[in-house]
């Protein structure tokens, strides 16, 4: 379940990459934006998403050692198929709505790759545990328009997602594959 933090990590790659042209990516469009996850209970895939996320951001592709970014995630809006499974997942023995509501990615760099493609740096929070994060991220630009997209490997027991007869990574895996996609748009100067 730690694809929300995933979808953090999207966002802020979002606003960590763009091309050489002299615009600064400012504004997330969530509308045209996804956060998605796939997970496996005993081996099956389980698909999911979060219908409700939010970034900051300031990316100059000229100069991406000042890029700054932040995507917050309301946990509360994961869509794991089913209310019943929606109810679980924001239980305490998973992301503990209640006391932890937002998931939150914060930047801390960003790293050219080459060919639009990039390496986005930051620190996760989930359920109050914070760890450092790496994630890949491919930049499309269309005019005053950026689509950021790529995906990695959340592990939920750095976060303790997944406690008590959850634990077990037989019954439901650790690894949880984040896809993100991002639309940013640059504002009118």
């Amino acid at each position: 379940m730690n694809y929300a933090f995933s979808a953090l990590l999207l966002g802020v790659l979002v606003s960590a990459t763009t091309t050489a042209n002299a615009i600064e990516f400012n504004q997330v469009q969530t509308e045209k934006s996804a956060l998605t996850f796939v997970s496996k209970q005993m081996s099956v895939p389980v698909e999911g998403r979060f219908r409700s996320f939010r970034g900051r951001l300031a990316f100059d592709p000229a100069k991406p050692a000042a890029a700054s970014a932040e995507l917050e995630i309301d946990l509360v809006s994961i869509d794991a198929g089913s209310k019943d499974a929606n109810d679980e997942l924001a239980g305490k023995a998973w992301f503990n709505t209640k006391v932890f509501p937002v998931a939150k990615f914060v930047l801390t760099s960003v790293k050219p790759l080459g060919d639009n493609r990039f390496e986005v740096a930051g620190r996760m929070t989930i359920k109050g545990r914070t760890q450092d994060l790496t994630a890949p991220v491919t930049l499309r630009q269309e005019g005053n328009s950026a689509t950021l997209e790529g995906s990695l490997v959340l592990k939920r027991a750095d976060y303790a997602i997944g406690e008590g007869m959850w634990a077990d990574f037989g019954t439901v895996a650790n690894e949880v594959q984040v896809r993100y996609r991002l639309v940013a748009t640059a504002a009118a100067k």
